[in-house]
């Protein structure tokens, strides 16, 4: 079946709820992809900050190649060796003493709802069930996930939502003292948001929550499904020291997904001791959570991003990449602000190009690059963590024709 053909068919086949670029992808190596047609393009989105390792990396290939060659799928009923590596790699890395493991970060999330709400009804008054989350957010799709992302553009049609969610606005300090209190059972946040445009926490805000949390006894969340994995040059984003960092703050859980598997559906929500005490058997459950090939090959995915020197490249090209999209912002009028940490960095259009992410990120493909939008006025990148130097200049230089390509349409 030709590219047409294959278009045609999904367009016929699947329900309409994605917008796909008009690409068939076939294969993929390293950062670049192909389609059907014999065009590469490299991959500055990384299946959108899940692809850690770029595509069909071999030690995560061997893996999983080794782990479905000998057992595929055993259920909860039962241990598997995979899942018992994974869990103490990770446990091994930060605060967490337990994890569940599930299959993505909507149930990640969901998952440590869960978790909040039955730890405060076996340790608090029936009042105490109100979770937290920010404006800005972005925490799934479920329902439960759904309600705590507080963005109606997402939530429209889908009423009635779940109740006992409270909406408060980002990095503001003084409205996080006065929204977080005798009710609340939870907070959840995101170290970097991502969906809304890619913003970091402000200095000293996630100290600031964990010290509201502790003055009301309340569980503090932190989402790094997107964030998390060394997407910013920190293990987990929010380790970050310093200006805009958690710098020592301790969670109470944490949900991770995305790059766990390196492209495996996979997700997991960590959590203290203390915390995870409240799910006892048969409270909550997951059919394929801590499938052995997923697990396996999150095991190879960790073992390659758990390094200083990849962290450290990580940090030095985020760098280099964030200071390139500001000078080709400044050269063609484009980026009013490039925010973000790591290989996770958004620019923002300015006033005049507002609305055309869309455009822009068109234009990036028509020149060989695939990038992200968030929202209708943010390019968003989000490379593989283990991209190469010369491919980063590649990128780049891609970036810049394209960029020159957007401001001489819009010009006209």
């Amino acid at each position: 079946m030709n590219q047409e053909k294959l278009k045609a068919a999904a367009r016929r086949l699947f329900v309409p709820n994605y917008a796909a670029a008009a690409i068939v992808l076939e294969r993929g190596r390293g950062c670049r992809v192909w389609d059907g047609a014999g065009s590469e393009y490299l991959d500055f989105g990384a299946g959108i900050s899940v692809n850690s390792l770029g595509h069909c990396n071999a030690g995560v290939t061997q893996a999983v190649t080794n782990q479905a060659a000998a057992l595929n799928h055993v259920s909860n009923l039962y241990y598997n060796r995979p899942s018992i590596a994974l869990a103490e790699k990770l446990l091994g890395a930060c605060f967490a003493e337990r994890v569940f493991f599930c299959n993505s970060g909507s149930e990640a999330n969901e998952a440590a709802i869960k978790l909040a709400r039955k730890f405060s009804s076996l340790h608090h008054a029936n009042h105490k069930r109100e979770i937290v989350t920010f404006s800005g957010a972005f925490h799934g799709r479920t329902l439960a996930a759904l309600t705590a992302t507080a963005n109606p553009a997402y939530q429209e049609g889908f009423g009635p939502l779940p109740g006992g969610f409270v909406s408060c606005a980002f990095n503001d300090f003084a409205a996080a003292e006065k929204t977080i209190g005798a009710k609340t059972c939870a907070v959840m946040v995101e170290p970097v948001q991502g969906e809304s445009g890619i913003h970091p926490a402000a200095p000293g805000f996630l100290g600031h929550l964990r010290n509201l949390c502790d003055r009301h006894n309340a569980l503090l969340v932190v989402d790094e499904i997107q964030c998390g994995l060394g997407r910013t040059g920190n293990l987990f984003a929010h380790q970050w020291p310093g200006p805009g960092g958690g710098g020592d703050i301790t969670p109470d859980i944490m949900t991770l997904a995305k790059a766990l598997g390196g492209g495996l559906p996979i997700g997991a929500m960590l959590a203290t001791a203390r915390a995870a005490e409240a799910l006892q058997p048969g409270s909550h459950g997951s059919t394929f959570g801590g499938n052995p090939v997923a697990c396996a090959a999150a095991c190879a995915v960790f073992d390659q991003i758990n390094d200083d020197a990849l962290l450290q490249k990580v940090r030095r090209q985020g760098g280099a990449l964030a200071e390139f999209l500001r000078d080709t912002g400044r050269r063609h009028g484009l980026f009013a602000e490039v925010r973000g940490r790591g290989l996770m960095l958004g620019a923002q259009l300015t006033a005049a190009h507002a609305g055309r992410a869309a455009d822009l990120m068109e234009c990036c493909r028509r020149h060989g690059i695939l990038t992200l939008a968030a929202g209708k006025d943010v390019l968003r990148l989000l490379p593989p963590l283990n991209l190469g130097d010369a491919e980063l200049e590649e990128g780049m230089s891609r970036i810049a024709r394209a960029a020159e390509d957007f401001a001489r349409e819009v010009a006209a």
